[in-house]
């Protein structure tokens, strides 16, 4: 069951160009979505979603309303919603095992959607630009053949992808939007920045700087966040990559140095430093190999409930 827009199956042999103007509402609602000024999501209600992670609720959710990630150049942010069970889930994919993280993220909807008589699955992407590499181009090709190949019929609503999603300035391109969110409960999609990541920022990005694959973050049911227990071997050369100047530090370690964010070299350095003084996680960080579990507070904040602390 393939990959429709407006019930038509779409025809992944033509360039996504051609796609476009041929569903020119496609066009329409990306270009409003980029219209809309960024907000600024407060931490109270917020599940933010790293590179790599995904996290899937339901409108009932007592403690989570709003998913949301940002910091994507060439990385595209994807949602996934069950109109009929209202189960949404966010993640920031980075072309590393498309096809492996779209069947995580259905089958992980559906789970919730089973018992919903009606409704229908719907996929939102918003991310990357016009690249030198064609990074962009790639991941948006990848993941709209992901998407044709489920077993499940999954409607395109939004496509605000590289070429959809590029400004040009001094011959340089940039994405416009770089972060989106969901409001779980009315399904509105904006694009927003988060000025707190949520807890483990540093944790977090070590695991996907190691190589980590797709990983859920999230237990609905117990509204609970997860992180870990994660593993990684000590991280090659990163005295080296520490003695680097910025230029070198993005140079190397981005996929688009020139349009990433500014704060984009003092997170690699802050996760580098992690990373050097926890270079086995397993003795410093899990040496009970069980997670680190956070719930919000009445405040709406996130407090971990187990009492191992790095």
């Amino acid at each position: 069951m393939p990959l429709l827009i407006n019930g038509e199956r779409v025809d992944l042999a033509r360039p996504t160009g051609e796609m476009i103007r041929a569903y020119p509402h496609l066009e329409e609602k990306a270009k409003l979505l980029r219209s809309q000024p960024a907000q600024i999501v407060e931490p109270k209600g917020l599940l933010y979603v790293q590179q790599r992670e995904f996290a899937v609720t339901t409108p009932k959710d007592g403690s989570v309303s709003i998913l949301g990630s940002d910091d994507a150049t060439t990385c595209h942010i994807v949602v996934l919603r069950h109109t009929g069970s209202g189960a949404t889930c966010l993640t920031h994919c980075d072309g590393s095992d498309t096809e492996a993280e779209v069947s995580l993220i259905m089958s992980s909807v559906k789970s919730f959607s089973d018992t919903a008589g009606c409704g229908r699955l719907e996929v939102h992407l918003v991310g990357g630009f016009n690249d030198d590499r064609q990074l962009s181009q790639k991941l948006t090709n990848q993941l709209l053949r992901a998407f044709d190949l489920q077993p499940d019929d999954v409607h395109l609503v939004t496509f605000c992808v590289t070429e959809l999603n590029d400004r040009e300035e001094e011959d340089i391109h940039f994405p416009i939007i770089y972060g989106i969110a969901v409001n779980v409960k009315t399904a509105e999609i904006f694009p927003a920045t988060f000025p707190e990541k949520g807890p483990d920022e540093d944790l977090r990005s070590a695991h996907v700087l190691t190589g980590a694959t797709l990983t859920n973050i999230y237990d609905a049911k117990m509204e609970q966040l997860h992180i870990g227990p994660y593993f990684w071997r000590p991280f090659p050369h990163v005295d080296f990559w520490l003695q680097q100047d910025d230029k070198q530090i993005l140079q190397n370690l981005s996929t688009s140095p020139l349009a990433e964010p500014p704060h984009f070299v003092s997170h690699i350095r802050s996760t580098l430093t992690f990373l050097k003084e926890h270079p086995f996680p397993s003795r410093s960080l899990f040496p009970d190999r069980k997670p680190r579990i956070y719930k919000k507070n009445e405040e709406g904040l996130w407090e971990q409930v187990c009492s191992d602390k790095i």
